[in-house]
């Protein structure tokens, strides 16, 4: 074939594709934008919060219950300031991870992960802590405190402590026992998160809780089974159910202690990044983000299409061992 023969045929196949949409900058601008505006929200719509699955048991504490479930504590008013109360009891339970697996947890208040204690900037926070669990704990809040509410303090078996701090500054934090081996208080389930939310709140938005963690059932210092909200592979059998077009605000937290690393994964969709909810706007758009232990963000994202959409680490051995589930997209109503 000539130069001449094969620049015409380059020539015909590029008209070809422009007018097959194909190819050129109008063709794949106008593919961006369509994307664009069918992965976010439309405005104005009413945050639509489905209801638990129908064989769901709204008092039982579950990784679905977990999800929406915020601690906002008991409000009184004290010298002209908000003041939140909460209070926390440090317990050893036992829980079936799956048909091979019990596990003994230290835990707060009979659940893993704690409870999500959230407040707004400025509030006063007052914990009030009981052990009862049989072995020396602390609670270790994220944030701006004092050093003597630093919570590096053993607190004994039968003991209580007060931790009292200002709740500042605003974004997705986080608690956790620090007694030695952090590792394995951490690992046998004393932690949670701890949401404060700026003075002015964020768009409304139907707000979700996920944090990833893992369990060393053998004591060698390696995680054998890893869970979303405390249970391995519950979400793969107990979809999250989100609505089509809806924005979600996803708190997603890494408390899997031995691994350096885990990342967080969603399929068929990118969200939008707010690190460590310090900031009222994304700084970035991507579908998977890296997070060292005790890593927090704010992942922003909606589904234009229903039907069920995979989440989970992209570290796949920490996904086939139980830290991987659905989100359940329904379909919105046609109007």
């Amino acid at each position: 074939m000539s130069n001449q023969q094969s620049s015409e045929k380059l020539r015909l196949s590029r008209r070809q594709l422009l007018q097959w949409g194909l190819l050129g900058g109008a063709g794949l601008a106008g593919s961006a934008i369509a994307f664009q505006q069918w992965s976010r929200p439309k405005p104005g719509l009413p945050v639509i919060v489905p209801p638990l699955p129908s064989n769901a048991d709204a008092k039982e504490v579950t990784p679905l219950t977990i999800l929406r479930d915020f601690d906002y504590g008991t409000v009184t008013q004290e010298n002209g300031r908000t003041v939140r109360e909460f209070r926390v009891e440090a317990q050893t339970s036992t829980i079936k991870l799956d048909n091979a697996h019990s596990f003994i947890t230290w835990n707060l208040n009979g659940r893993v992960p704690g409870p999500t204690f959230r407040a707004t900037e400025g509030d006063r926070i007052r914990v009030i802590f009981f052990n009862r669990a049989g072995h020396s704990h602390s609670l270790h809040f994220h944030g701006y405190h004092a050093a003597n509410m630093d919570g590096i303090k053993p607190i004994g078996n039968n003991k209580v402590m007060i931790y009292e701090f200002d709740a500042a500054p605003f974004g997705v934090h986080l608690y956790h026992c620090h007694v030695a081996p952090v590792t394995r208080h951490i690992g046998k389930g004393l932690y949670g998160m701890f949401i404060i939310d700026p003075p002015q709140p964020r768009p409304p938005a139907d707000e979700i809780v996920l944090i990833m963690a893992g369990y060393d059932v053998n004591n060698d210092q390696k995680n054998e089974l890893y869970a979303f909200n405390g249970l391995p592979n519950y979400f793969m059998h107990h979809p999250i159910p989100i609505q089509q077009n809806q924005l979600v605000r996803l708190y997603v937290l890494n408390m899997i202690e031995f691994d350096p690393v885990a990342t967080f994964h969603l399929h068929a969709n990118l969200f939008r990044v707010n690190r460590t909810g310090r900031s009222l706007f994304a700084s970035e758009e991507t579908d998977v983000i890296t997070m060292g232990t005790a890593e927090r963000h704010i992942l922003e994202f909606s589904f234009g299409y229903p039907g069920k959409f995979m989440f989970h680490p992209h570290q796949d051995a920490i996904a086939e061992a139980g830290c991987m589930g659905y989100f359940d997209v329904i379909e919105s109503a046609k109007t």
